[in-house]
Protein backbone atom coordinates (compact mmCIF):
# COMPACT_ATOMS: atom_id res chain seq x y z
CA UNK A 1 0.00 0.00 0.00
CA UNK A 2 1.43 3.31 -1.29
CA UNK A 3 2.42 5.85 1.70
CA UNK A 4 1.82 9.78 0.86
CA UNK A 5 3.08 12.63 2.81
CA UNK A 6 -0.82 13.62 3.56
CA UNK A 7 -4.13 12.43 3.29
CA UNK A 8 -4.93 16.04 1.62
CA UNK A 9 -2.98 18.54 0.12
CA UNK A 10 -5.23 21.98 -0.81
CA UNK A 11 -3.77 24.01 -3.28
CA UNK A 12 -4.67 27.49 -2.35
CA UNK A 13 -5.63 29.41 0.75
CA UNK A 14 -9.43 31.60 0.08
CA UNK A 15 -12.37 30.96 1.80
CA UNK A 16 -13.16 27.57 0.17
CA UNK A 17 -9.99 25.77 0.27
CA UNK A 18 -9.29 26.90 4.09
CA UNK A 19 -12.54 25.66 4.93
CA UNK A 20 -11.86 22.18 2.89
CA UNK A 21 -8.79 21.68 5.15
CA UNK A 22 -10.02 22.75 8.66
CA UNK A 23 -12.87 20.28 8.11
CA UNK A 24 -10.64 17.33 6.75
CA UNK A 25 -8.20 17.64 9.56
CA UNK A 26 -11.27 17.93 12.21
CA UNK A 27 -11.85 14.48 10.77
CA UNK A 28 -8.62 13.35 11.69
CA UNK A 29 -6.84 13.29 8.53
CA UNK A 30 -3.45 14.95 8.16
CA UNK A 31 -3.52 17.92 5.69
CA UNK A 32 -1.33 20.58 4.42
CA UNK A 33 -1.91 23.85 2.44
CA UNK A 34 0.21 25.82 0.31
CA UNK A 35 -0.77 29.68 -0.81
CA UNK A 36 1.47 31.73 -3.05
CA UNK A 37 -0.23 34.92 -2.23
CA UNK A 38 -2.10 35.85 1.19
CA UNK A 39 -4.56 33.51 3.10
CA UNK A 40 -7.86 34.27 2.54
CA UNK A 41 -8.07 34.35 -1.29
CA UNK A 42 -10.16 36.85 -3.79
CA UNK A 43 -12.98 37.25 -1.44
CA UNK A 44 -11.20 38.44 2.15
CA UNK A 45 -8.30 40.46 0.40
CA UNK A 46 -9.48 41.43 -3.46
CA UNK A 47 -13.05 40.99 -3.43
CA UNK A 48 -16.09 41.24 -1.04
CA UNK A 49 -14.83 41.70 1.99
CA UNK A 50 -12.87 45.24 0.98
CA UNK A 51 -15.72 45.94 -1.90
CA UNK A 52 -18.26 45.67 0.69
CA UNK A 53 -16.28 48.08 3.25
CA UNK A 54 -15.83 50.86 0.19
CA UNK A 55 -19.54 50.56 -0.50
CA UNK A 56 -19.98 51.60 3.24
CA UNK A 57 -17.61 54.09 2.95
CA UNK A 58 -19.23 55.54 -0.50
CA UNK A 59 -22.66 55.05 1.40
CA UNK A 60 -22.36 58.03 3.75
CA UNK A 61 -21.88 60.78 1.18
CA UNK A 62 -25.82 60.85 0.66
CA UNK A 63 -26.49 60.56 4.26
CA UNK A 64 -25.76 64.41 4.96
CA UNK A 65 -28.25 65.58 2.65
CA UNK A 66 -30.78 63.06 4.16
CA UNK A 67 -29.63 63.99 7.88
CA UNK A 68 -30.68 67.49 6.86
CA UNK A 69 -33.98 66.92 5.29
CA UNK A 70 -34.90 65.01 8.76
CA UNK A 71 -33.92 67.65 10.75
CA UNK A 72 -29.89 67.71 11.43
CA UNK A 73 -27.93 70.65 11.55
CA UNK A 74 -24.77 68.86 9.49
CA UNK A 75 -22.87 70.11 7.03
CA UNK A 76 -21.45 68.05 3.87
CA UNK A 77 -18.46 66.10 4.58
CA UNK A 78 -15.52 65.08 2.27
CA UNK A 79 -13.97 62.14 1.39
CA UNK A 80 -10.82 61.36 2.72
CA UNK A 81 -8.93 58.11 0.84
CA UNK A 82 -5.98 58.42 2.62
CA UNK A 83 -7.97 58.12 6.21
CA UNK A 84 -10.01 55.26 4.76
CA UNK A 85 -7.40 53.21 2.72
CA UNK A 86 -4.74 52.50 5.99
CA UNK A 87 -8.29 51.38 8.01
CA UNK A 88 -9.35 49.10 5.37
CA UNK A 89 -5.74 47.51 4.92
CA UNK A 90 -5.83 47.26 8.96
CA UNK A 91 -8.98 44.88 9.02
CA UNK A 92 -7.33 42.80 6.12
CA UNK A 93 -4.78 42.29 7.96
CA UNK A 94 -6.74 41.04 10.72
CA UNK A 95 -8.68 38.96 8.66
CA UNK A 96 -6.09 37.64 6.86
CA UNK A 97 -4.24 36.39 10.53
CA UNK A 98 -8.07 35.11 11.14
CA UNK A 99 -7.47 32.49 8.68
CA UNK A 100 -4.07 31.56 9.93
CA UNK A 101 -5.20 31.19 13.17
CA UNK A 102 -7.67 28.69 12.06
CA UNK A 103 -5.84 26.81 10.25
CA UNK A 104 -3.04 26.49 12.82
CA UNK A 105 -5.36 25.65 15.28
CA UNK A 106 -7.00 22.78 13.20
CA UNK A 107 -3.35 21.56 12.62
CA UNK A 108 -3.05 22.19 9.17
CA UNK A 109 0.76 22.74 8.03
CA UNK A 110 1.20 25.91 5.82
CA UNK A 111 3.19 26.70 3.06
CA UNK A 112 3.57 30.06 1.80
CA UNK A 113 4.21 29.00 -1.39
CA UNK A 114 3.08 28.16 -4.97
CA UNK A 115 2.70 24.74 -5.69
CA UNK A 116 1.98 23.02 -8.46
CA UNK A 117 1.45 18.74 -9.70
CA UNK A 118 4.05 17.07 -10.69
CA UNK A 119 1.76 13.74 -10.98
CA UNK A 120 -1.93 12.62 -9.69
CA UNK A 121 -0.39 12.52 -5.93
CA UNK A 122 2.48 14.62 -5.83
CA UNK A 123 3.06 18.66 -5.35
CA UNK A 124 5.73 20.58 -6.23
CA UNK A 125 6.82 23.86 -4.22
CA UNK A 126 8.21 26.97 -5.56
CA UNK A 127 11.84 26.00 -3.67
CA UNK A 128 11.13 22.55 -5.51
CA UNK A 129 10.26 20.68 -2.63
CA UNK A 130 8.17 17.68 -3.32
CA UNK A 131 5.25 16.53 -1.24
CA UNK A 132 2.76 13.65 -1.49
CA UNK A 133 -0.73 12.53 -0.88
CA UNK A 134 -3.84 10.35 -1.31
CA UNK A 135 -5.96 13.46 -2.21
CA UNK A 136 -5.26 17.15 -3.91
CA UNK A 137 -7.86 19.18 -3.92
CA UNK A 138 -7.43 22.13 -6.67
CA UNK A 139 -8.82 25.79 -4.81
CA UNK A 140 -6.78 28.66 -6.83
CA UNK A 141 -9.84 30.66 -7.38
CA UNK A 142 -9.48 33.35 -10.03
CA UNK A 143 -8.24 36.78 -11.27
CA UNK A 144 -9.95 39.41 -13.42
CA UNK A 145 -8.02 39.86 -17.04
CA UNK A 146 -7.83 42.88 -19.47
CA UNK A 147 -9.13 42.93 -22.66
CA UNK A 148 -6.56 42.03 -25.39
CA UNK A 149 -6.04 45.92 -27.34
CA UNK A 150 -2.83 47.35 -27.52
CA UNK A 151 -2.04 49.60 -24.47
CA UNK A 152 -4.69 47.86 -22.19
CA UNK A 153 -2.28 47.21 -19.62
CA UNK A 154 -2.25 51.14 -18.90
CA UNK A 155 -5.29 50.38 -17.24
CA UNK A 156 -6.14 48.55 -13.65
CA UNK A 157 -7.92 45.88 -12.78
CA UNK A 158 -10.31 45.27 -9.67
CA UNK A 159 -7.25 44.17 -7.43
CA UNK A 160 -5.90 47.34 -8.08
CA UNK A 161 -8.27 49.04 -6.58
CA UNK A 162 -7.57 49.09 -2.66
CA UNK A 163 -4.29 49.78 -3.22
CA UNK A 164 -4.26 52.74 -5.32
CA UNK A 165 -2.26 55.69 -3.86
CA UNK A 166 -5.13 58.09 -3.83
CA UNK A 167 -8.51 58.07 -5.40
CA UNK A 168 -8.66 59.34 -9.40
CA UNK A 169 -10.24 62.71 -10.21
CA UNK A 170 -12.16 60.50 -13.03
CA UNK A 171 -12.69 57.23 -14.07
CA UNK A 172 -13.87 55.45 -16.74
CA UNK A 173 -14.91 51.56 -16.06
CA UNK A 174 -15.34 49.34 -18.99
CA UNK A 175 -17.64 46.38 -18.46
CA UNK A 176 -21.77 45.80 -17.50
CA UNK A 177 -21.12 43.29 -15.19
CA UNK A 178 -22.12 43.20 -11.40
CA UNK A 179 -18.39 43.86 -10.60
CA UNK A 180 -18.19 47.23 -13.30
CA UNK A 181 -21.78 48.14 -11.62
CA UNK A 182 -20.51 48.41 -7.90
CA UNK A 183 -17.58 49.65 -8.62
CA UNK A 184 -19.19 52.52 -10.37
CA UNK A 185 -21.42 52.72 -7.45
CA UNK A 186 -18.80 52.86 -5.15
CA UNK A 187 -15.93 55.42 -6.86
CA UNK A 188 -19.16 57.47 -7.11
CA UNK A 189 -20.13 57.53 -4.15
CA UNK A 190 -16.65 58.44 -2.95
CA UNK A 191 -16.68 61.83 -4.77
CA UNK A 192 -14.71 60.28 -8.38
CA UNK A 193 -16.49 61.36 -11.75
CA UNK A 194 -16.85 58.34 -13.12
CA UNK A 195 -17.91 57.42 -16.64
CA UNK A 196 -19.29 53.60 -17.44
CA UNK A 197 -18.76 52.36 -21.13
CA UNK A 198 -20.53 48.82 -21.74
CA UNK A 199 -20.26 47.12 -25.11
CA UNK A 200 -24.38 45.24 -24.91
CA UNK A 201 -27.94 46.97 -24.78
CA UNK A 202 -27.88 46.83 -21.16
CA UNK A 203 -26.06 46.53 -17.80
CA UNK A 204 -26.15 43.20 -15.60
CA UNK A 205 -26.68 40.71 -18.41
CA UNK A 206 -28.64 37.32 -17.12
CA UNK A 207 -30.06 39.07 -14.47
CA UNK A 208 -33.99 40.17 -14.72
CA UNK A 209 -34.69 42.57 -17.38
CA UNK A 210 -36.59 44.74 -15.45
CA UNK A 211 -34.36 45.23 -11.97
CA UNK A 212 -31.11 45.63 -14.79
CA UNK A 213 -33.68 48.98 -16.19
CA UNK A 214 -34.39 50.24 -13.56
CA UNK A 215 -30.59 49.92 -11.44
CA UNK A 216 -29.17 51.88 -14.69
CA UNK A 217 -31.98 54.46 -14.34
CA UNK A 218 -30.76 54.66 -10.46
CA UNK A 219 -27.06 54.58 -11.39
CA UNK A 220 -27.51 57.27 -14.13
CA UNK A 221 -29.62 59.16 -11.45
CA UNK A 222 -26.16 59.29 -8.69
CA UNK A 223 -24.16 61.20 -11.53
CA UNK A 224 -22.17 57.89 -12.81
CA UNK A 225 -22.15 58.58 -16.90
CA UNK A 226 -23.64 55.18 -18.47
CA UNK A 227 -22.91 54.73 -22.20
CA UNK A 228 -24.35 51.36 -23.66
CA UNK A 229 -23.74 50.00 -26.79
CA UNK A 230 -20.06 51.56 -26.50
CA UNK A 231 -16.80 50.36 -26.02
CA UNK A 232 -12.81 51.50 -26.16
CA UNK A 233 -11.51 51.30 -29.71
CA UNK A 234 -8.50 53.31 -28.95
CA UNK A 235 -5.75 53.99 -25.67
CA UNK A 236 -3.27 55.68 -24.80
CA UNK A 237 -1.01 58.09 -22.54
CA UNK A 238 -2.48 61.62 -22.45
CA UNK A 239 0.35 62.82 -23.30
CA UNK A 240 0.83 60.83 -26.46
CA UNK A 241 -2.92 61.01 -27.53
CA UNK A 242 -2.85 61.22 -31.82
CA UNK A 243 -3.56 64.55 -33.40
CA UNK A 244 -7.15 65.24 -34.66
CA UNK A 245 -6.14 67.03 -37.70
CA UNK A 246 -3.41 64.07 -38.74
CA UNK A 247 -6.00 61.64 -38.03
CA UNK A 248 -8.61 63.53 -40.10
CA UNK A 249 -6.08 63.90 -42.96
CA UNK A 250 -5.34 60.22 -42.72
CA UNK A 251 -9.18 59.49 -43.48
CA UNK A 252 -9.49 59.04 -39.67
CA UNK A 253 -11.99 60.04 -37.13
CA UNK A 254 -12.75 63.06 -39.37
CA UNK A 255 -16.35 63.52 -36.73
CA UNK A 256 -14.61 63.13 -33.69
CA UNK A 257 -15.76 65.37 -31.40
CA UNK A 258 -14.89 65.46 -27.40
CA UNK A 259 -17.56 64.99 -24.83
CA UNK A 260 -18.06 67.49 -22.22
CA UNK A 261 -18.67 64.94 -19.66
CA UNK A 262 -15.65 63.13 -20.35
CA UNK A 263 -13.30 65.92 -20.43
CA UNK A 264 -10.89 66.10 -17.64
CA UNK A 265 -7.68 68.40 -17.79
CA UNK A 266 -4.76 65.84 -18.78
CA UNK A 267 -2.16 68.26 -16.84
CA UNK A 268 -3.92 68.71 -13.75
CA UNK A 269 -4.89 65.24 -12.47
CA UNK A 270 -2.28 62.88 -10.55
CA UNK A 271 -0.17 60.51 -12.40
CA UNK A 272 -2.46 57.25 -12.47
CA UNK A 273 -0.92 53.69 -11.18
CA UNK A 274 -0.01 53.24 -14.54
CA UNK A 275 1.97 56.25 -15.65
CA UNK A 276 -0.54 59.16 -16.18
CA UNK A 277 -3.67 60.28 -17.26
CA UNK A 278 -5.19 57.81 -20.14
CA UNK A 279 -6.66 59.27 -23.64
CA UNK A 280 -9.84 57.21 -24.71
CA UNK A 281 -11.49 56.79 -28.10
CA UNK A 282 -14.75 55.01 -28.21
CA UNK A 283 -16.52 53.10 -30.98
CA UNK A 284 -18.77 56.27 -31.43
CA UNK A 285 -16.48 58.60 -31.98
CA UNK A 286 -15.65 60.33 -28.97
CA UNK A 287 -13.04 61.39 -26.94
CA UNK A 288 -11.96 62.03 -23.31
CA UNK A 289 -9.02 61.43 -21.01
CA UNK A 290 -9.09 60.10 -17.54
CA UNK A 291 -7.01 59.52 -14.46
CA UNK A 292 -7.55 56.06 -14.35
CA UNK A 293 -9.24 53.33 -16.74
CA UNK A 294 -10.73 50.18 -14.65
CA UNK A 295 -11.05 46.86 -16.96
CA UNK A 296 -14.18 45.26 -15.14
CA UNK A 297 -14.51 42.87 -18.66
CA UNK A 298 -14.02 39.32 -17.06
CA UNK A 299 -12.31 36.65 -14.75
CA UNK A 300 -10.17 33.83 -15.45
CA UNK A 301 -9.54 30.60 -12.87
CA UNK A 302 -5.90 30.59 -11.87
CA UNK A 303 -5.00 27.12 -13.29
CA UNK A 304 -2.12 28.19 -15.40
CA UNK A 305 1.16 26.51 -15.70
CA UNK A 306 0.39 24.39 -12.71
CA UNK A 307 0.84 20.95 -14.27
CA UNK A 308 -2.83 20.23 -14.42
CA UNK A 309 -3.46 18.43 -18.02
CA UNK A 310 0.34 16.70 -17.80
CA UNK A 311 -1.44 15.09 -14.56
CA UNK A 312 -4.62 14.37 -16.52
CA UNK A 313 -6.75 16.98 -15.31
CA UNK A 314 -9.00 18.28 -17.51
CA UNK A 315 -9.31 22.28 -18.29
CA UNK A 316 -12.30 24.28 -20.26
CA UNK A 317 -11.76 26.78 -22.81
CA UNK A 318 -11.32 29.19 -20.13
CA UNK A 319 -8.99 27.61 -18.13
CA UNK A 320 -11.49 26.25 -15.60
CA UNK A 321 -10.76 22.59 -13.89
CA UNK A 322 -14.00 20.00 -15.37
CA UNK A 323 -15.10 18.23 -12.57
CA UNK A 324 -17.97 16.18 -11.59
CA UNK A 325 -21.16 16.63 -9.49
CA UNK A 326 -18.82 16.14 -6.69
CA UNK A 327 -16.13 17.90 -7.77
CA UNK A 328 -13.86 15.35 -8.88
CA UNK A 329 -11.56 15.87 -12.11
CA UNK A 330 -10.83 13.04 -14.35
CA UNK A 331 -7.79 12.34 -12.24
CA UNK A 332 -9.37 10.16 -9.22
CA UNK A 333 -7.27 11.48 -6.76
CA UNK A 334 -7.50 15.15 -7.40
CA UNK A 335 -10.89 17.65 -7.37
CA UNK A 336 -11.38 21.09 -7.48
CA UNK A 337 -13.77 23.75 -6.14
CA UNK A 338 -14.37 27.22 -6.35
CA UNK A 339 -14.23 29.63 -8.90
CA UNK A 340 -11.45 27.41 -10.66
CA UNK A 341 -14.20 25.49 -12.00
CA UNK A 342 -16.00 28.54 -13.29
CA UNK A 343 -19.35 26.82 -11.97
CA UNK A 344 -20.66 29.06 -9.45
CA UNK A 345 -18.18 31.94 -8.99
CA UNK A 346 -19.80 32.93 -5.23
CA UNK A 347 -17.91 32.37 -1.45
CA UNK A 348 -20.72 30.80 -0.04
CA UNK A 349 -20.68 28.20 -3.02
CA UNK A 350 -17.01 27.57 -2.70
CA UNK A 351 -17.46 27.12 1.36
CA UNK A 352 -20.17 24.44 0.27
CA UNK A 353 -18.32 22.74 -2.28
CA UNK A 354 -15.40 22.36 0.12
CA UNK A 355 -17.69 21.01 2.88
CA UNK A 356 -19.32 18.34 0.08
CA UNK A 357 -15.56 17.21 -0.97
CA UNK A 358 -14.74 16.21 2.75
CA UNK A 359 -18.35 14.37 3.32
CA UNK A 360 -17.89 12.63 -0.37
CA UNK A 361 -13.78 11.83 0.47
CA UNK A 362 -12.92 11.69 4.09
CA UNK A 363 -16.90 10.63 5.91
CA UNK A 364 -17.46 7.82 3.20
CA UNK A 365 -20.85 10.22 2.43
CA UNK A 366 -21.11 10.62 -1.17
CA UNK A 367 -22.47 14.55 -1.55
CA UNK A 368 -23.05 16.31 -4.83
CA UNK A 369 -23.09 20.03 -4.43
CA UNK A 370 -26.66 21.82 -5.11
CA UNK A 371 -26.23 24.39 -7.15
CA UNK A 372 -29.80 25.24 -7.48
CA UNK A 373 -31.51 28.04 -6.36
CA UNK A 374 -28.76 30.42 -5.05
CA UNK A 375 -29.64 33.95 -3.51
CA UNK A 376 -27.02 36.50 -4.71
CA UNK A 377 -26.59 39.93 -4.19
CA UNK A 378 -25.12 42.72 -6.12
CA UNK A 379 -23.95 45.75 -4.43
CA UNK A 380 -24.75 48.66 -6.03
CA UNK A 381 -26.61 51.47 -4.99
CA UNK A 382 -29.84 50.88 -4.94
CA UNK A 383 -28.36 46.88 -4.32
CA UNK A 384 -29.81 43.98 -6.49
CA UNK A 385 -30.79 41.02 -4.38
CA UNK A 386 -32.08 37.76 -6.66
CA UNK A 387 -33.06 34.53 -5.60
CA UNK A 388 -34.06 31.57 -8.46
CA UNK A 389 -35.67 32.11 -12.20
CA UNK A 390 -35.82 36.03 -13.86
CA UNK A 391 -38.80 36.74 -15.92
CA UNK A 392 -37.25 35.89 -19.26
CA UNK A 393 -35.81 32.69 -18.04
CA UNK A 394 -39.20 31.50 -16.45
CA UNK A 395 -41.16 32.11 -19.58
CA UNK A 396 -38.78 29.71 -21.41
CA UNK A 397 -40.52 26.18 -19.56
CA UNK A 398 -43.34 27.48 -17.45
CA UNK A 399 -46.45 29.55 -17.92
CA UNK A 400 -46.78 32.03 -15.36
CA UNK A 401 -47.44 35.16 -13.17
CA UNK A 402 -45.59 38.30 -12.64
CA UNK A 403 -46.07 40.61 -9.54
CA UNK A 404 -44.43 43.57 -9.32
CA UNK A 405 -44.30 46.91 -8.14
CA UNK A 406 -42.28 49.87 -7.93
CA UNK A 407 -42.15 52.67 -5.61
CA UNK A 408 -40.54 55.54 -3.52
CA UNK A 409 -39.56 54.04 -0.47
CA UNK A 410 -40.86 55.96 3.10
CA UNK A 411 -36.93 56.80 4.29
CA UNK A 412 -35.86 58.56 0.87
CA UNK A 413 -39.32 60.12 -0.36
CA UNK A 414 -39.49 62.00 3.01
CA UNK A 415 -35.80 63.25 2.33
CA UNK A 416 -37.57 64.75 -1.82
CA UNK A 417 -35.18 62.12 -3.71
CA UNK A 418 -36.53 60.61 -6.93
CA UNK A 419 -34.91 57.30 -6.51
CA UNK A 420 -37.53 54.23 -6.93
CA UNK A 421 -37.35 50.63 -5.32
CA UNK A 422 -38.59 47.66 -7.39
CA UNK A 423 -40.43 43.87 -5.96
CA UNK A 424 -40.41 41.15 -8.23
CA UNK A 425 -41.88 37.95 -7.69
CA UNK A 426 -42.18 35.03 -10.50
CA UNK A 427 -45.10 32.27 -10.15
CA UNK A 428 -45.71 29.29 -11.58
CA UNK A 429 -49.44 29.25 -12.54
CA UNK A 430 -49.99 25.53 -12.18
CA UNK A 431 -48.01 24.46 -8.88
CA UNK A 432 -47.80 27.99 -7.79
CA UNK A 433 -44.78 27.96 -6.88
CA UNK A 434 -42.37 30.85 -6.31
CA UNK A 435 -39.72 30.84 -9.28
CA UNK A 436 -37.64 33.52 -8.65
CA UNK A 437 -37.89 36.87 -6.30
CA UNK A 438 -35.98 39.71 -7.33
CA UNK A 439 -35.41 43.17 -5.18
CA UNK A 440 -33.70 46.46 -6.14
CA UNK A 441 -33.15 48.31 -2.89
CA UNK A 442 -31.22 49.55 -0.41
CA UNK A 443 -30.37 46.36 1.87
CA UNK A 444 -31.70 43.89 -1.18
CA UNK A 445 -28.78 41.38 -0.05
CA UNK A 446 -30.53 40.73 3.43
CA UNK A 447 -33.83 40.77 2.33
CA UNK A 448 -32.77 38.23 -0.73
CA UNK A 449 -30.89 36.43 2.15
CA UNK A 450 -34.40 35.73 3.74
CA UNK A 451 -36.31 35.15 0.84
CA UNK A 452 -33.73 32.98 -0.62
CA UNK A 453 -35.06 30.56 2.25
CA UNK A 454 -38.63 30.26 1.38
CA UNK A 455 -38.11 30.21 -2.51
CA UNK A 456 -35.58 27.51 -1.53
CA UNK A 457 -38.21 25.51 0.39
CA UNK A 458 -40.63 25.79 -2.46
CA UNK A 459 -42.61 28.28 -1.03
CA UNK A 460 -46.13 29.52 -3.25
CA UNK A 461 -47.31 32.59 -4.11
CA UNK A 462 -50.24 31.53 -1.24
CA UNK A 463 -47.55 30.63 1.32
CA UNK A 464 -46.13 34.18 0.48
CA UNK A 465 -49.84 35.24 0.59
CA UNK A 466 -50.63 33.77 4.29
CA UNK A 467 -47.51 35.73 6.22
CA UNK A 468 -48.56 38.60 7.99
CA UNK A 469 -46.74 41.90 5.95
CA UNK A 470 -44.08 43.86 8.44
CA UNK A 471 -45.38 47.77 8.23
CA UNK A 472 -44.17 50.04 7.49
CA UNK A 473 -41.29 48.68 5.37
CA UNK A 474 -39.98 48.19 1.65
CA UNK A 475 -40.31 44.41 2.09
CA UNK A 476 -44.15 43.95 3.09
CA UNK A 477 -44.38 44.29 -0.80
CA UNK A 478 -43.12 41.23 -0.98
CA UNK A 479 -46.20 39.34 0.55
CA UNK A 480 -49.25 42.14 0.03
CA UNK A 481 -49.30 41.80 -3.85
CA UNK A 482 -52.28 40.56 -4.69
CA UNK A 483 -52.53 41.05 -8.72
CA UNK A 484 -50.28 39.98 -11.18
CA UNK A 485 -49.10 42.72 -13.52
CA UNK A 486 -48.72 40.31 -16.57
CA UNK A 487 -49.59 36.67 -17.12
CA UNK A 488 -47.24 34.60 -19.90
Amino acid sequence: MATFDYDLFVIGGGSGGVRAARVAAAEGAKVALAEESRMGGTCVIRGCVPKKLMVFASGYRESFADARAYGWDVEDGVFQWDKFQPQLHKELDRLEGVYRHLLDNSGVEVFDSRAALDDPHTVRLADGVTKTAKHILIATGGRPVRPDFPCADLGIVSDDIFDLPELPKSILIVGGGYIACEFACILSGMGVEVTQFYRGAQILRGFDEEARGLIAEMMREQGIDLHLGTNIVDMAPASERPDPDEENQAGMGADVHQMTALQTDASGGEASARGGPLWVKSTNGHEGVFDQVLFATGRRPNTDNMGLEAAGVKLGRNGEVIVDAFSQTAVPSIYAIGDATDRVNLTPVAIREGMAFVETVFKGNPTPVDHDLIPSAVFTQPEFGTVGLTEEQARENHEIEVYCTSFRPMQTAFAGKPGRVLMKLIVDRGDRKVLGCHIVAPNAGEMIQMAGIAVKMGATKEDFDRTVAVHPTMAEELVTMKTPVRTV
